[in-house]
């Protein structure tokens, strides 16, 4: 039996300006040392130049046939882009380490895109953050990018180690 105690979810609180729970969350994921506001600067400023994007060329933000006219509908599209499906965990058997691919539950999915579109806005050098994650979520949407080429990888490492997805339990 299991020593290790229940995880505690926490409730979730929705953001003020766009009552979202995914923009809250990033501005969780942004935020350094506590500062929320510069967080909130940050988020809010990258929404504002998505809106601005979204207005000089809408034909940008078509997928599936289907126009996106919100900035908030474009960030939880290019979120869905960048979340990952399979990470490999290692497995220790015999003395052996294995790398094993697993499926990722949906909120570590969630943890993992925002992290990477903050670790690859923050590496952006010559702009400032509003518009590097800006960039960034554009690019995660269009399916370029380096949030998107990070989530290929780990999707490629899993494919690699697929042999030994019969040591997951």
């Amino acid at each position: 039996m299991s020593r290790r105690g229940k995880a505690i979810v926490k409730r979730v609180t929705l953001d003020p300006k766009y009552n979202s729970a995914l923009v809250a969350h990033m501005i969780r994921v942004i935020m350094k040392s506590g500062k929320k506001t510069v967080a909130e600067r940050i988020v809010y400023g990258a929404i504002d130049k998505i809106a601005e994007k979204l207005k000089e060329d809408p034909s940008k933000f078509v997928k599936d046939e289907k126009q996106f006219e919100d900035p908030i509908e474009v960030l939880s599209a290019a979120i869905d882009n960048m979340k990952p499906q399979l990470e490999v965990k290692t497995r220790r058997v015999g003395g052996t380490t294995y790398p094993v691919p697993v499926p990722i539950a949906e909120n570590r999915q969630l943890s993992l895109a925002l992290r990477w579109t903050t670790q690859f806005a923050g590496a952006r050098r010559g702009m400032g953050m509003p518009a590097a994650v800006a960039a960034e979520i554009v690019d995660a949407f269009q399916g370029q990018g380096s949030v998107i080429k990070k989530r290929d990888d780990v999707h490629k490492m899993a494919a690699a180690n697929k042999a030994f997805a019969h040591y997951a339990w």
